[in-house]
């Protein structure tokens, strides 16, 4: 079809980069969760501070928070490659990729929590605070569980980036699907390659969106 043979496919090597894919993806999305959750929150809570030193403290981390995100993600990897081997010895294949994944996506997912947070009521955290309730208390037994739609809808959109990252990652060797579509289907001209390693990704964007916008709904009050 099309001139296309697809009956010469190495499904066992497609399978191996469908694998590595994901174990790029869920590592990523762990590290780049406990990262920017937390980061978020510091972002948030700055950002409604009356002293002045919180208030420099925020503008700080909101500047590098900006910078992460305004580099390219290829640029970015191959600037992370000395911080890359430094810290898992390797600066492709699928540990060379998380680092600069989670380094790209932890900042833009902070944005995210620091924007779902302040979609909460603060009437609901000035009642909380009213009757006491510790900083601590207010985030996490008001703020975070009040955020849970717009969180888990951010962790929906950063880990469908990922994906997006994980096939640019593969122009510099980073492992998975997408390495595996630049290696056979941009240097070798084996269309058919390229054609299954971006349907996988599509369905597997597809399956992602649809748990998140579950999730979404599940935690969304009528």
């Amino acid at each position: 079809m099309w001139g296309l043979d697809f009956s010469s496919l190495d499904w066992n090597e497609i399978g191996v980069a469908s694998l590595d894919t994901l174990k790029i993806l869920v590592s990523s999305a762990i590290f780049t969760f406990l990262l920017g959750l937390p980061l978020g929150v510091v972002l948030y809570q700055s950002s409604r501070s009356s002293s002045g030193w919180v208030r420099t403290v925020y503008t700080v981390l909101s500047i590098i928070v900006n910078i992460l995100r305004s580099v390219p993600f290829i640029i970015l990897i191959v600037a992370l490659i000395p911080i890359t081997v430094s810290i898992v010895g390797v600066s492709y294949g699928v540990l060379g990729t998380i680092p600069p994944l989670v380094i790209g996506a932890a900042p833009f997912f902070a944005r995210l929590v620091e924007t779902s947070l302040r979609e909460v009521d603060r009437g609901v955290l000035e009642a909380a605070q009213s009757m006491g309730a510790s900083t601590w208390q207010v985030i996490m037994k008001v703020l975070l569980p009040e955020a849970r739609p717009g969180l888990f809808a951010g962790i929906t959109i950063t880990i469908v980036t990922l994906v997006s990252y994980t096939a640019m990652s593969g122009m510099v060797g980073g492992g998975g699907l997408g390495d595996l579509a630049i290696r056979y289907g941009y240097y070798r001209y084996q269309n058919e390659v390229m054609i299954i390693s971006v349907l996988f990704m599509i369905i597997l964007v597809q399956l992602l969106q649809m748990a998140g916008d579950r999730l979404v709904k599940h935690f969304t009050r009528k």
